[in-house]
């Protein structure tokens, strides 16, 4: 008798390891909700040194990307078009960049990508671009620069497009002034100081540099002119398959773009205030740029609170460089574009 005790109590003993092993396991796959954890994925993203990465920078310092398992590992590059060439060719994972000429031409040439948020935008009341003059030119609008020189910095550029918008927005046309293609942001301010060109389009801080040392003054917004998508998220074809992952990705950068709007970009009685979290949005971006905070106050572009992209202004772009015959043929958006990605990020939220 005193044997079926003992071995009753054995196995009642066993039974409750075994269930304490099991609850302990489930805990270990749990956050919190009852769900598995997600398995930690290696993210290389490619981006520049710029303030529109700013929602980027903000995920990595505020552990956005840690908490829905993403180890994001920043890979800096010094120009946007081969951080489109490396998301295509899954050299990075994520590409964060300027939507230019270059990048349709590589999907018009068979290569594959996505662009799947906004990382920046011109919209009215928000520029962060504009068309500037000499100090003591008598050109007061677009339209008087007719037969004049307009400097950019590449042919095929976001400085391109945003001129050639300009002038049609205001009757003219690339054919009624002469480009200047000058290379870089330096190449655009010394010929605006010299006289060498009678414009140029710039974007902050260098505006406000050049009004301050009193060579320039702006004429126009790019903003007040069109809604234009400057620059975005684009996913390797690859990621974009890892359908787990891509999503997690624009969990926290949804997050970061909502932080960063919060605090920069909120408007009071139509002007933009700072808001709670300003001062340290401020000193992430200039830790990531290597600017002072000052300057990088100076430079906050716009961008979705939800990080979502403006669609349809890509379809607009394409059949604009493609009547310049700046791309080699015109493609469809939907070639390019996918946004269930961050829909299904954003009913997560």
């Amino acid at each position: 008798m005193k044997q079926n005790v003992f071995r009753l109590l054995a196995v009642v003993l066993m039974l409750a390891l075994v269930l304490a092993g099991c609850g302990q396991q489930e805990d270990k796959e749990s956050s919190g909700s009852g769900k598995k954890s997600a398995e930690e994925v290696s993210v290389d993203i490619g981006m520049l040194k710029l303030t529109s990465s700013a929602p980027l920078f903000i995920a990595i310092e505020k552990g956005f990307f840690k908490e829905e398992g993403i180890k994001a590992n920043a890979k800096w590059f010094e120009a946007a078009q081969p951080i489109a060439v490396a998301t295509a060719g899954g050299s990075v994972d994520v590409g964060a960049t300027g939507i230019t000429a270059s990048l349709y031409n590589m999907v018009a040439g068979g290569q594959k990508l996505w662009i799947v948020a906004d990382k920046g935008r011109e919209a009215k009341g928000f520029s962060s671009s504009a068309l500037l003059v000499p100090k003591d030119s008598d050109v007061s609008s677009p339209k008087d620069l007719k037969g004049k020189k307009i400097g950019i910095t590449q042919t095929g550029s976001t400085f391109h497009y945003m001129a050639g918008r300009i002038l049609e927005k205001q009757g003219l046309t690339l054919k009624d002034i002469q480009l200047v293609p000058l290379n870089s942001i330096n190449g655009l301010m010394e010929a605006l100081n010299s006289k060498q060109v009678d414009a140029v389009i710039l974007n902050e801080p260098n505006i406000s540099t050049v009004v301050e040392e009193g060579y320039g003054k702006v004429i126009t917004q790019v903003g007040d002119e069109i809604d234009y998508q400057t620059s975005g998220i684009f996913y390797s074809p690859k990621f974009a398959e890892n359908k787990d992952a891509a999503v997690r990705f624009l969990k926290a950068y949804a997050k970061a773009t909502r932080y960063y709007y919060d605090a920069v970009l909120t408007t009071k009685d139509g002007k933009v205030v700072p808001g709670e979290n300003y001062d340290e949005v401020v000193n992430i971006i200039a830790k990531y740029v290597g600017q002072d905070p000052e300057v990088v106050k100076k430079g906050l572009p716009y961008m979705d609170r939800d990080g979502k992209l403006l669609e349809e202004d890509i379809q607009t772009q394409i059949d604009w460089y493609a009547k310049e015959k700046l791309i080699d043929k015109a493609i469809d958006a939907k070639e390019i574009v996918n946004t269930k990605l961050l829909e299904d990020a954003l009913k997560q939220q």
